[in-house]
């Protein structure tokens, strides 16, 4: 047995060129992956649509239909930060449920990972900051919801606070909500996690990875989870247009070894999703998502 990934090729659909958002990461990642030989044939599993009951766990019917239909409002639109296109909502609609069958394959196999995901922006009734559906919220309540699991930790390494997943899941004390951002960056007005750590702009490794160690031992301790999933922004590297911070590549890659390690070391089952970054080269920005990937493989080989 493989590590299991997770992907569709819904995920990089045709996107303005001149867009920030990376739209075509996805598929470099995977493309990647294959040629190191991490994802082949056997390993690679496919998502489909998301049920709406599944969505309705954590998102408003009427946000849904509206989305799904192309009738927000101009201002909703810009709040999202995507054009809005057939493309978007078949994207949007596949990519929780990958998220989704990423966490339930983690629990049957220990670890697995969702080569998207991360749209921690995304509210109840709206979305926001190029994030349309919580995928993180969904997996969450979802496993709940089945009963695979009681409690859930969702850490979150992401540059940019997880508000949307702190509002969504503001009284649901089966999950614990943690976020590790960079306290000057977007959004400009912050929700509540569970556990909130602001980190100042430009910090360097050695600060950051202690910040981490610490957070995700007190997160586990605080939440005593089933399963935790693990959002893995690299918009934390030093050179990400949208980071403020000052994180090596070695450095993201230790933080991925810790992270992983520690909650393998706990025996508690990580569902891996990427989160943010936004390089314009898009083919360094898919090895840089990479890395978690690469970690996971090592740690689910010695499973």
């Amino acid at each position: 047995m493989q590590l299991p990934l997770v992907y569709s090729p819904h995920y990089s659909f045709e996107f303005p060129e001149k867009h920030r958002f990376p739209m075509q990461k996805f598929r470099h990642l995977l493309d990647h992956l294959k040629k190191e030989g991490i994802a082949t044939q056997n390993n690679v599993f496919r998502p489909g649509r998301a049920r709406v009951d599944l969505l309705e766990l954590a998102h408003c019917p009427n946000y849904l239909s509206r989305f799904i239909n192309g009738t927000l409002s101009d201002k909703e639109v810009r709040r999202m930060g995507l054009p809005w296109s057939e493309g978007l909502v078949k994207r949007s609609l596949i990519s929780p449920n990958g998220t989704f069958l990423t966490a339930n394959l983690a629990l049957q196999h220990g670890i697995a990972c969702h080569l998207a995901g991360g749209t921690h922006h995304a509210h109840h009734n709206f979305a926001s900051g190029y994030c349309v559906l919580n995928d993180l919220a969904i997996s969450a309540l979802g496993v709940i919801a089945q009963g695979k699991a009681k409690r859930v930790l969702i850490f979150d390494c992401d540059v940019h606070q997880g508000d949307g997943t702190a509002t969504i899941l503001a009284n649901t004390p089966q999950v614990t909500t943690c976020s590790i951002h960079c306290e000057k960056n977007f959004p400009q007005r912050k929700a509540q996690s569970d556990i909130d750590i602001n980190v100042a702009s430009g910090i360097a490794d050695d600060e950051y990875l202690s910040i981490v160690e610490t957070s995700l031992r007190k997160a586990i301790d605080i939440s005593k989870p089933d399963l935790v999933i693990y959002d893995a922004g690299v918009d934390v590297f030093e050179q990400d247009p949208l980071g403020l911070l000052n994180i090596s590549l070695d450095g993201i890659r230790e933080r991925e070894r810790l992270v992983i390690d520690k909650i393998k070391a706990e025996g508690i089952p990580i569902a891996t999703v990427i989160g943010g970054g936004y390089d314009k080269d898009q083919i360094a920005l898919a090895k840089r998502h990479a890395l978690v990937v690469k970690q996971a493989h090592l740690a689910f080989s010695s499973i």
